[in-house]
């Protein structure tokens, strides 16, 4: 069982991250188990902050790590909070804050001009200085609600309306959720490349 240290300090990504990684041979860790702060967030994109994440949390452990940088890209807000999801209210990050100000502005929003993107970015870095990192990118298309629906997730789940299955990303299963999630996609995404890797881990 090879060691991988995922580059976050949040608990819920980390189990949404270890289920997804089930029956691989690795052993997903949590940067907070090796006391590493967290990395100066300074890039201007989502692969720019993932791989920031990635290179910090390799640097100090030693370790390959994996890092994601996700969110949600409103398109009546001309594609924010993006990157600043986690902290669009202000610090520290507080979930229900985010998701009020969300919906404080859009409230003159019709339902049709609602369109979102959950967007998220996985890297791969075998060592700090990798040149060729994994990078994989899920999206998942839906629409923002008037008000949270569902007590399951986190983050912006409550208020995020997925069509196919007609309910808020919060309402569904988490094992649903982690199949259709732009965290499950880019997850298989990076599941199919780390199997070629897996020989060089063996």
């Amino acid at each position: 069982m090879h060691r991988i240290v995922l580059a976050t300090g949040n608990r819920k990504k980390l189990a949404e991250m270890q289920a997804l990684l089930a029956g691989l041979p690795f052993e997903v860790l949590p940067q907070s188990q090796f006391s590493i702060p967290d990395a100066v967030e300074d890039g201007k994109s989502f692969i720019e902050n993932a791989i920031i994440k990635a290179r910090h949390a390799a640097h100090l452990t030693g370790l390959p790590a994996i890092a994601d940088d996700s969110g949600i890209a409103v398109d009546a807000l001309g594609g924010e909070p993006g990157i600043y999801s986690a902290r669009f209210a202000g610090e520290p990050s507080d979930d229900a804050a985010n998701n009020r100000k969300l919906l404080e502005l859009l409230a003159d929003v019709p339902e049709e001009q609602r369109s979102a993107q959950f967007h998220c970015v996985l890297v791969f870095m075998r060592h700090a200085a990798d040149p060729v990192p994994l990078v994989c990118h899920g999206v998942w298309h839906g629409s923002i609600l008037f008000a949270p629906r569902g007590d399951n997730g986190f983050g912006y789940d409550p208020l995020f309306w997925v069509p196919t299955h007609q309910c808020s990303s919060a309402q569904l299963e988490p094992v649903e959720k982690n199949r259709i999630s732009h965290r499950g996609q880019a997850m298989q995404l990076l599941l199919q490349q780390l199997h070629g890797l897996l020989p060089q881990y063996r």
